[in-house]
């Protein structure tokens, strides 16, 4: 089956205007999906719309409200909030253009890929794509999409363009709130040279399918292990990492990078304390007297 627009509308670049449609980039991924069962009966728990005083009621009664004050409500049906106003309902206008790397990953929340609608809009949606990659630049405009008006960035994405949804200022925490107690020493050259060699030699180029999710496998083994167990519980021994506990020295960190770089698995300073000590040389047995 054919994937279904996101949204369908138009770029506009000043007085030029790309007819497009967008298309989600992400899908969800492996999952477990759990359910509420009620232990006594084994049964699932399922959720009613209930109104104080009146009791169940059904959907099709129920619309929207905003409170004006306590117990207040103004109220508005779908097609009284479909029927707002926006310009950017069917247009994103590209009112700025930044460099690629200006926005902070903090604001991106979603990527959707951009196809331009046919034939007549590929032409303008060439130029557009070839001339965001020769300026480095990523265009910036406001889109309407399900009830609210985005911040987007539009970036162009091998053959085609990728409109990344961003967060508003007043979404993000300010980090100085998080990081105002962190010291801005300079670190000592030596240990900084070899968490620089250390992030080298683990460098490469980034492929997603590298990584996987074992959570969700380990997840389905307990609950295939659970259907099993006739009811008895099943907890599986998990193998942690050995704590370096807190307070080690700059001996003990120099020692670590070391190991890290060197590709031992512990640190020579973790050796020596798991090392037994050597008992202490048993005493010679007093010399003989002669007769």
């Amino acid at each position: 089956m054919a994937a279904r627009a996101y949204w369908k509308g138009q770029i506009r670049l000043a007085l030029v205007s790309i007819p497009v449609e967008i298309y989600s980039a992400t899908k969800s991924g492996a999952a477990v999906s759990f359910r509420q069962i009620h232990e006594p009966s084994g049964k699932p728990v399922k959720y009613e719309k209930i109104v104080p005083g009146i009791g169940a009621i059904d959907h099709d009664d129920i619309v929207k409200g905003f409170e004006l004050s306590k117990g207040n409500y103004v109220l508005l049906d779908e097609e009284e909030i479909e029927a707002v106003k926006l310009e950017s309902k069917r247009t994103l206008e590209l009112v700025q253009f930044v460099d690629t790397d200006a926005i902070d990953v903090l604001y991106y929340t979603k990527p959707y890929y951009v196809v331009p609608a046919d034939e007549l809009a590929e032409e303008a949606y060439i130029i557009l794509r070839e001339a965001l990659k020769r300026t480095k630049k990523v265009g910036l405009g406001q889109l309407s999409m399900r009830g609210q008006e985005q911040l987007v960035a539009l970036r162009p994405c091998g053959r085609g363009l990728v409109l990344e949804v961003l967060r508003y200022a007043d979404e993000v925490n300010k980090a100085a709130n998080y990081f105002r107690d962190v010291g801005n020493d300079k670190p000592d050259a030596d240990l900084l040279d070899l968490a620089e060699t250390l992030i080298a030699k683990k460098s490469g180029a980034f492929d997603a399918s590298d990584y996987h999710n074992h959570y969700i496998d380990a997840l389905k083994r307990v609950i295939a292990k659970k259907a099993k167990a006739k009811g008895k519980r099943v907890l599986e021994d998990v193998e942690e990492p050995p704590e370096t506990g807190r307070g080690s020295n700059v001996i003990d960190l120099m020692a670590a990078l070391k190991a890290s770089v060197d590709g031992k698995k512990k640190a020579p300073a973790a050796e020596e304390e798991k090392t037994p000590a050597r008992k202490a040389p048993a005493k010679k047995a007093p010399a003989r007297k002669r007769a």
